[in-house]
């Protein structure tokens, strides 16, 4: 079964198979309201995931279930702690309602949204996110009583402030192991390891609220975030996608990567 759905103008695409796979950083929707205190959408949009969503629309093969928001991150994070915690303490990150892009450069023209206007964005785009990822757990455990939670992301391959040197192409984040089960941890690494390209687990990137605050193994719950160097599968300088055959190849290593964490969480994980 193949579901379209609206949420709060969430998007879900609801299916039948213990996978969730979601989206929390590709949106370029700004209302007209925060835009208009900001310098500029283009600054606000510069730390999107581009076309993260359009890379993995294979996962419908698999019967994954896809949870989007279409509203830019630069509105409100939904892959933020809501209560203001910092994910990486003592390490430069943005927030719930970020001010700032991740090379530290101011978002707001004048005064950044006040506490009111940060509780009212978690109200009317925050909460309608993660009622629909909770909703769908809920129901894909009901038929299953387990289901594996991939959280798509990608980022700059170099920002200074936030991290050294050059990305590696993947960047898994099981929050130190405690978010999904070792085996699957194992079988999304192997497979991006076996890609040739470089790959790095429980780095800089170790998942963010959405892997953190849903993963638990005990419960039948596994959640991994996967974050992905840019240069995979766009031009970063021209912020444009790779030409057929490079998207393609891209592509080609995530179904790798997918048939393993499949084959891994059907054969009892």
């Amino acid at each position: 079964m193949t579901a379209a759905l609206s949420f709060g103008e969430i998007e879900i695409e609801r299916r039948d198979a213990p996978l969730l796979v979601t989206f929390p950083h590709t949106g370029t929707v700004i209302p007209d309201s925060p835009l208009a205190a900001m310098h500029s959408r283009e600054l606000a949009l510069l730390d999107t995931d581009w076309w993260i969503h359009e890379l993995y629309d294979f996962v419908g093969d698999y019967g994954a279930t896809t949870v989007r928001t279409p509203f830019s991150r630069s509105v409100i994070d939904v892959n933020r702690d809501p209560a203001g915690v910092s994910l990486y303490p003592g390490q430069a990150t943005t927030g719930l309602v970020p001010v700032e892009t991740f090379d530290g450069v101011p978002l707001y023209a004048g005064a950044p949204p006040s506490p009111e206007d940060v509780a009212e964005r978690r109200t009317v785009w925050f909460d309608p996110f993660h009622d629909a990822i909770r909703g769908e757990i809920e129901r894909l455990k009901a038929l299953h009583g387990h289901v594996v939670l991939y959280d798509c992301h990608s980022i700059r391959s170099v920002v200074p402030r936030l991290f050294e040197g050059e990305l590696p192409i993947f960047s898994i984040g099981t929050n130190g192991g405690a978010s999904c089960d070792r085996r699957i941890e194992d079988a999304v690494a192997s497979a991006c390891l076996a890609s040739g390209l470089s790959v790095v687990l429980n780095g800089r990137f170790k998942g963010g609220w959405i892997t953190r605050n849903y993963g638990d193994p005990a419960s039948g719950v596994h959640a991994i975030q996967m974050e992905l160097a840019q240069r995979f599968y766009m031009d970063e300088a021209r912020v444009e996608r790779l030409p057929a055959e490079g998207w393609s190849s891209a592509q080609a290593h995530l179904r790798r990567v997918f048939d393993a964490m499949v084959s891994t969480s059907l054969s009892g994980s």
